[in-house]
């Protein structure tokens, strides 16, 4: 492996509750946030912050996460559930968006139809949030995960062309969920030709194979690579009413971890600067073990 790609190992989220309360990681006279944030940075070089999908982050939080982590520790922010085309809950959105809503969208529970000035003031709050982060020049990659609906067709391909002068500067990652994007040589190629003049980072998955899924490779359609290992256990990708740590509950052998890593060797070649690689099986320390190891093999294939 060159020591030309920078690699970037992580995991996504460093306070899931099934981590925190497993004592597998953390130790025991750990207990606050800043505590836990300052622990998990002596250890990794960046991390995807997840709750910003469920809640539009806070630019007090962005300062914090920013001054309790070393130089050079980078965060990968997960966009706004309204920013992907996600349901948001209603009592969760800050009062000024609340306060743009029709009166009888306020006593819903999930916003799922917002007007196009809801969401351009999402994507502002969200960009204004964050300049703790940019100014520290601590801020990876913005990290947009569509539904399972938001299919490749003309309207989210402007969709997706719009988001650059939505987020002026920001490096967008884009992960589809439905395999339209990507099913096909033809189709395949057009995608990614489409992200790569866009300026836009395609997100390469490992994950359990399926028709319904987006198939798991490596793809680079810029000078940075997003990857996302979300484990392979298929039986409970399709469950419903379990936590996301549950369903991405599978410890991947070293065996397995050595075969990902082979898959990462030509990104020199194509071009890579920098690859961010997410582990996102966080039940417990599951993914703490595997990005350790994989940071271990990585850097030994590097000498």
């Amino acid at each position: 492996m060159s020591a030309a790609v920078e690699f970037r190992i992580g995991t996504a989220s460093w306070t899931d509750p099934s981590l925190v309360n497993s004592d597998l990681f953390y130790p025991a006279s750990i207990r606050s946030a800043e505590e836990r944030l300052r622990f998990y940075a002596e250890y990794f070089n960046t991390v995807e912050v997840d709750s910003t999908y469920y809640a539009l982050p806070a630019e007090r939080n962005a300062k914090l996460w920013a001054e309790r982590t070393p130089e050079g520790f980078l965060f990968n922010i997960k966009t706004f559930a309204l920013m992907t085309q996600h349901a948001a809950e209603i009592s969760r959105l800050p009062k000024e968006l609340r306060e743009m809503l029709p009166a009888v969208q306020r006593t819903e529970r999930q916003l799922t139809r917002p007007s196009r000035e809801v969401v351009d003031m999402a994507f502002r709050m969200f960009w204004s949030a964050l300049a703790p982060l940019r100014e520290a020049g601590k801020l990876g990659m913005v990290a947009f995960q569509f539904p399972p609906y938001f299919i490749a067709k003309p309207l989210n391909f402007d969709y997706l062309a719009s988001l650059p002068e939505r987020l002026p500067g920001a490096s967008i990652a884009i992960e589809f969920r439905h395999p339209s994007w990507v099913r096909g040589e033809a189709r395949r190629a057009e995608t990614m030709n489409f992200l790569r003049s866009h300026g836009l980072y395609y997100t390469s998955i490992d994950a359990p194979e399926d028709n319904s899924i987006v198939p798991s490779f490596v793809e680079a359609t810029g000078d940075q690579v997003y990857m996302r290992f979300h484990g392979r256990n298929r039986d409970n990708w399709f469950k419903r009413n379990i936590t996301p740590a549950e369903r991405f509950k599978y410890l991947y052998s070293e065996r397995e971890l050595q075969s990902l890593a082979r898959g990462l060797q030509n990104l020199e070649e194509r071009g890579v600067k920098r690859a961010y690689v997410i582990f996102n099986n966080c039940y417990q320390n599951f993914g703490i073990m595997n990005a350790t190891t994989m940071a271990a093999i990585l850097r030994g294939r590097e000498q």
